[in-house]
């Protein structure tokens, strides 16, 4: 497959292709030191963090998820915050509230702010909470802001929300909505471990041996390499093929791909393209060019858009997954 955009590309944007990829390779290095297995769901954190979006994983209790969360914080010396989310949890137990203050003589509101104040935040089963308490996190994901009362406050940045969800319970659960669904860059799936990989995590947990990280990077050279991810030029015939998928999602347009029309009920949204793209820059950075290529694309297609299709009822009761109709539209629409 002849790469699209090949090209002179100057020394500097190859120094600065090195140095993300060197930055992100020695995180990788210091989250394999204490996550076991999980590559695919390692490297699809970082590159939601190098475009600056949020990540849903999906997979059953006790593989790592918070420890992965936690531990990257610790390498990038970034705020941390945990919230368990429950079925009583509500809206102000999350973006936090007005309380009196008694100060100089005199009685004033001032804000507290909550757990979503921080600059990774682990959103724990947010299936778990009602719609509303949900919606507490919409704003937040979207504009990197909550508003309580009349003013509005800024959260740190950078801003990462990682949500889990567990696929099998589903007793006593509220399926997040297509809105929100919408607003995460990634959704990885967390697969269980192998039989290595579950020696490994017997040896690793089972003794006095408590591994330390080190500090990767800062809150502003990530800041840096947010940028620098986004100034990755994308050539014509690339954000042509973009478009050409998100819009082979549309069972209603021309261009719908033929699984679309036979699975989907509802395509994705402009978001969808917008990922699309952003984490096809990752990629490329982190395969070490500064150009995006069509493989690029093809590579972060599944994580960018299998939580943004509605399935149909066909689809539900064949079993047929948002996975394996995406696969689908990839063989059929040809850059």
């Amino acid at each position: 497959m002849r790469d699209a955009t090949a090209g002179f590309v100057p020394d500097s944007d190859i120094a600065v292709g090195q140095r993300v990829q060197d930055l992100i390779s020695a995180l990788e290095q210091e989250l394999s030191g204490v996550i076991v297995g999980q590559r695919n769901v390692v490297r699809g954190v970082l590159m939601s963090l190098l475009a600056g979006g949020h990540v849903l994983l999906e997979g059953v209790p006790g593989l790592g998820k918070t420890l992965l969360v936690r531990t990257l914080a610790e390498c990038l010396d970034l705020s941390y915050s945990r919230i368990q989310f429950t079925p009583d949890l509500m809206p102000a137990d999350i973006t936090g509230t007005d309380v009196m203050n008694e100060a100089d003589g005199g009685r004033a509101f001032q804000f507290q702010p909550g757990p979503i104040f921080a600059h990774l935040v682990l959103a724990d089963e947010i299936n778990r909470a009602t719609p509303r308490t949900q919606s507490a996190m919409l704003e937040a994901m979207q504009e990197h802001a909550v508003t309580v009362g009349r003013r509005t406050h800024t959260l740190p940045e950078p801003f990462f929300v990682l949500a889990t969800q567990n696929p099998i319970d589903l007793q006593g659960t509220y399926p997040l909505p297509e809105a929100q669904l919408d607003r995460f860059f990634f959704k990885l799936a967390v697969t269980y471990p192998d039989h290595a990989e579950m020696k490994e995590i017997a040896r690793r947990t089972t003794g006095n041996a408590h591994p330390k990280t080190r500090l990767i990077m800062d809150a502003p050279t990530l800041v840096s390499l947010q940028e620098t991810v986004r100034e990755v030029p994308v050539a014509e015939p690339v954000l042509d093929y973009a478009a050409r998928l998100v819009m082979a999602t549309h069972v209603e347009r021309t261009q719908a791909a033929q699984s679309a029309r036979q699975y989907v009920r509802y395509g994705a949204s402009p978001r969808a393209i917008q990922s699309l793209i952003l984490a096809g820059k990752a990629n490329a950075l982190l395969s070490g060019r500064y150009n995006v290529s069509f493989d690029d694309l093809r590579a972060v297609w599944l994580p960018a858009l299998r939580h943004r299709i509605v399935l149909n009822v066909e689809a539900q009761l064949q079993g047929v997954s948002a996975d394996a109709i995406l696969t689908g539209i990839l063989e059929e629409v040809r850059p």
